[in-house]
């Protein structure tokens, strides 16, 4: 099934809707969301895409990411991707900031204002597999090493979500 983004301006005003995969071809501006969720002991949630994914397969990213349906607000469609994508929910969500980012990935480009979410969780996800290939809850501290050590681990996003995330903690 076809699924459309919401195409935007520089200022967040939305343009128009194009299919997700064209999007990304032709590298247009548009809404997407990161979802950051910590447990209790003040760990995040990472996960690894699944090396089936279209782009950025193997890679360890935040916790959920995903683009809002037309009408749908970021907060909404984190609630509604979250369980598709490891089977559980979050408390306490709350946005706290954005972030403008283009990278090349191959042979498409992402090209968005990632809207940064940030919550709590301390279900033990029970991942599609279609989406997710292995998940762990990491303390910070350990975070921050192995992002400086092999920052090639993660996806083209991450580094710059993360700031915006951890800044808010």
């Amino acid at each position: 099934m076809s699924e459309n983004v919401i195409l935007i301006d520089e200022n967040d005003a939305p343009i128009g809707l194009a299919e997700k995969l064209d999007a990304h071809r032709r590298g247009l501006l548009h809404r997407a969301f990161s979802i950051f969720a910590f447990n209790d002991a003040g760990e995040l949630l990472l996960q690894q895409r699944a090396p089936t994914k279209y782009h950025s397969g193997g890679l360890w990213s935040n916790t959920c990411c995903g683009h809002p349906r037309d009408g749908e607000t970021v907060v909404d469609a984190a609630q509604r991707r979250l369980p598709e994508e490891l089977g559980i929910g979050f408390a306490e969500p709350r946005e706290v900031g954005t972030l403008r980012y283009r990278a090349d990935i191959v042979d498409l480009v992402e090209n968005e204002l990632d809207h940064i979410v940030v919550a709590r969780a301390d279900a033990r996800p029970e991942p599609n597999p279609e989406e997710v290939a292995a998940w762990r809850y990491v303390p910070l501290d350990e975070l921050e090493s192995w992002l400086a050590e092999r920052p090639d681990d993660f996806t083209a996003w991450f580094p710059g979500a993360w700031r915006v995330a951890r800044s808010t903690r």
